[in-house]
């Protein structure tokens, strides 16, 4: 049945939001998930948590490793300049996942620009390039920015290949935490 005028019809879509909102809190609340600055809709689909940002959600993203990429070859791999090249995917592939993975963490703000589809264990260090588990829609904006994160994984590198760190403590302390990922290492 079509309503005769626009009031009825308010009233049934302002009705069928509430209840999505109650059924949201609800699903909150049996889950024990924390509600985010969200649209309802949004609330409902978000799988990963912005929490702990500027650190991905660990249970969507806990980090993967190139099998490839050991103490024993990282002079024949991630020590070789350019050597990242040749493993990193292809924009199409990290395309689609960044559009995929902005609606699973529920940001409100859907501009594809605004986000580095950032390999959580970086490429320098011998993280899976293609692993949906080390990639992730890091925000370009707040206090640590995709930019600085580099600059970490960069040192990184660099006190791995020289020989002032091992590659599995880089990647531990990267993994744990990379804004204190320096520190934690005397770097």
């Amino acid at each position: 049945m079509i309503p005769t005028s626009p009031r009825p019809l308010r009233r049934r879509l302002t009705a069928s939001a509430a209840s999505l909102v109650l059924a949201t809190a609800g699903l909150v609340a049996a889950t024990g998930a924390t509600a985010h600055a969200a649209t309802p809709l949004t609330a409902l689909t978000a799988k990963c948590s912005q929490s702990y940002l500027p650190l991905p959600d660990p249970q969507c993203q806990p980090g993967a490793f190139n099998p490839d990429v050991t103490q024993d070859t990282i002079d024949d791999t991630i020590c070789v300049p350019g050597w990242t090249k040749t493993v990193r995917p292809p924009a199409s592939y990290t395309s689609r996942l960044k559009k995929q993975q902005i609606q699973e963490y529920g940001y409100s703000d859907t501009n594809m620009a605004d986000y580095e589809e950032d390999h959580f264990v970086p490429l320098e260090l011998g993280g899976a390039p293609r692993d949906p588990k080390n990639l992730w829609p890091e925000p370009h904006y707040g206090d640590q920015t995709a930019d600085d994160k580099d600059k970490v994984e960069n040192k990184l590198k660099v006190a791995v290949c020289d020989g002032r760190v091992t590659l599995d403590a880089a990647r531990q302390a990267i993994v744990t935490d990379w804004t204190s990922a320096l520190d934690r290492l005397g770097l």
